[in-house]
């Protein structure tokens, strides 16, 4: 065994995986670690030796039987590699975020069977059996549990290595007949997910002093996605960046400016293309009305949907994971408010430059405020890393290094005229003409069409989703039908209503008791979360519910829990991730399956939290 290959495909300077050392004696631990690199795959490792003997799993390891996994021998890796994630750079080996997927103890099985039964061997015999090329092993961990096999197979690809072998389970009491590794989303470690861990502090990339050069800001790697996906038709490439240029980027910048021309704004009304030339026949030329600047914007909001789409009738937009804000801009001066109305303009000083970047003294603007990660990707993660997660007057101080920014997708209010009845299409022909891109805003680009493409474009990249717009859309303040939200992981805001005591030596809390309102304003019980919390969220998501206890329950009926429920005043907002609404249960109503806790929303209000809006349309 030899880590000179590891140490020789790595500069330690660049990258924060760590450097090669030899230990003199092995634990028999297992990992499998999930690596988003050039290709999304599973590095299968034991310990043994003094390294960890590594294998790249393309599809990733199975429960069961049926499933024959073809696993490429790579480089041996360093034992203190067990425990690695986070990011590795870009223009490093390997480059791309590693999630520890699980973890646990192996050990060999005698190669001779006795009575039919393989029993436990020894190193010397794992050696030998790998050497040989048929190891025999048994596996105890969070996930992958019972007896396996890698076999060393005769290559039959050109220019083959030598190194393919098969993952093979054994039959025995744990096998998972149709096992799925995609239900598994999250480490095993922190309880992240793979776009979590890109632009979170626990990675082992994270630095308080990220800086704030924002340089990928137009995601050319989503447009030579959507590209890619649109010709082929099937799994989009992962790769992507603002230096690479090739003729589909070009198409599709040439068929969006041929769409959504931007011609210089020289009057206060409204800019449209030849081919929607206003006319006094045309319903658009009235709907310009010329008026004072609005005081109060209640932003307009999409309706859930179940599955992308193309429609010639619809745009589709990347959606945003931040904190929804219209900006008002009066000569110079700037007022950031949120979907509930709060002012949001202290809280991020370095958007006060915004209004230079508008070309009107006047103007509204709906969109996203944004923690970008150093891909270019937006991240909740680093946007409550930023703000701190106490709502109200208790916030937390936000961490420095987190830079952020505003990505504008309409324009309300443009130099006396108010636009909210012309069409989506002709505000975003306006909008893009008005604004100058820089590091505080930017126009956030849309793609006519393809929302299939689109869709399958940013769950390649880790994305929450994306928004489709139809066209003709006039600007409603409410939640509209014309506007649709399509999720690639499921979530949803709720109201906590109480929590539950502590476990074993968990601190603070055990589960923070959710809730959604009905039609009658009554809060629905829709479960409990436990997971998706370190030390410090379980402190100050419980510094935030000690003042708002009462013995009053705030939810329709009783509380069905395992343990005893203290109910605070249904005054907090949580993000929760679920893998699906359960069927009606027997303590009453639909409930969320798997949840997982994000982070605190001060931006929504309780009121917001609807069950009729819960479910997707279409499902």
């Amino acid at each position: 065994m030899s880590l000179d290959e590891y140490q020789r495909k790595r500069r330690f300077e660049g990258t924060p995986e760590p450097p090669p050392k030899l230990e003199k004696q092995s634990q028999h631990r297992f990992v499998v670690q999930r690596h988003d690199a050039t290709r999304l795959h599973y590095d299968f490792r034991l310990e043994m030796e003094g390294v960890l003997k590594s294998w790249a799993v393309p599809k990733g390891p199975s429960l069961d039987p049926a499933d024959k996994r073809l696993a490429m021998q790579v480089e041996d890796h360093p034992v203190s590699y067990f425990d690695f994630e986070g990011t590795i750079p870009e223009g490093n080996y390997g480059a791309g975020t590693v999630m520890v997927w699980d973890v646990g103890k192996w050990e060999p099985l005698s190669p001779i069977p006795v009575k039919g039964e393989y029993l436990p061997g020894t190193e010397g015999e794992a050696i030998a059996m790998l050497a040989k090329g048929d190891l025999k092993f048994r596996l105890k961990g969070k996930r992958l549990n019972g007896d396996f096999a890698l076999v060393h197979i005769k290559g039959r690809r050109p220019g083959s290595k030598g190194n393919e072998w098969l993952l093979i389970k054994k039959k025995d009491d744990h096998v998972v007949a149709g096992f799925d590794i995609d239900a598994y989303e999250t480490s095993v470690l922190t309880d992240r997910t793979m776009a979590q861990i890109a632009g979170d502090e626990g990675s082992a990339q994270w630095k308080s002093s990220r800086p704030a050069t924002r340089g990928k800001l137009k995601a050319a790697w989503l447009a030579d996605a959507v590209a890619r996906a649109d010709r082929k038709g099937k799994s989009l490439t992962t790769q992507g960046t603002e230096d690479t240029e090739g003729a589909e980027k070009t198409k599709i910048r040439a068929k969006n400016k041929s769409r959504l021309a931007s011609p210089d704004v020289k009057t206060a009304s409204i800019a449209v293309s030849s081919k929607t030339q206003v006319s006094s026949a045309n319903p658009a030329s009235s709907a310009v009305k010329r008026s004072v600047m609005p005081t109060t914007i209640h932003p307009m909001l999409a309706t859930p949907a179940a599955k992308p789409f193309d429609d010639p009738n619809w745009v589709f937009e990347i959606k945003w994971d931040g904190y929804r804000a219209v900006a008002f801009m009066d000569e110079g001066s700037l007022r950031l408010v949120s979907r509930s109305q709060n002012d949001l303009t202290k809280q991020f000083p370095e958007l006060r430059d915004l209004p230079k970047f508008v070309k009107a003294q006047r103007a509204i603007l709906d969109g996203e405020i944004v923690a970008l990660d150093d891909q270019g990707r937006p991240s909740f993660s680093l946007m409550q890393q930023r703000t701190g997660f106490r709502p109200g007057k208790h916030r937390l101080p936000g961490r420095e290094g987190v830079p952020v920014i505003y990505y504008a997708f309409d324009l309300l209010y443009l130099d006396g005229m108010d636009l909210r009845r012309v069409s989506l299409e002709q505000r975003k022909q306006q909008l893009q003409s008005v604004i100058e891109n820089s590091a505080v805003v930017h126009f956030s680009d849309h793609y006519p069409e393809k929302g299939i493409a689109l869709f399958e474009a940013a769950r390649q990249r880790g994305l929450e989703g994306i928004v489709a717009k139809k066209r003709s859309s006039t600007y409603d303040e409410k939640r509209s039908s014309e506007w649709l939200k399509i999720k690639i992981t499921t979530s949803q805001e709720c109201v906590i209503g109480g929590y539950t005591d502590p476990e074993g030596s968990r601190e603070h809390f055990g589960a923070l008791v959710l809730g959604l309102y009905d039609k009658q304003e009554r809060l629905i019980h829709v479960g409990q979360v436990g997971t998706g919390f370190d030390q410090r969220a379980l402190k100050e998501v419980s510094d935030s519910l000690r003042p708002l206890e009462t013995k009053k329950n705030p939810f329709y009926g009783e509380v069905a829990a395992l343990r005893k429920v203290h109910f605070v005043r249904p005054e907090l907002v949580a993000e929760i991730k679920f893998s699906e609404w359960t069927h009606e249960t027997a303590e009453g109503g639909t409930k969320l399956r798997a949840p997982v806790f994000m982070g605190l929303r001060p931006d929504k209000s309780p009121e917001e939290c609807r069950l009729e809006e819960a479910v997707p349309s279409g499902e």
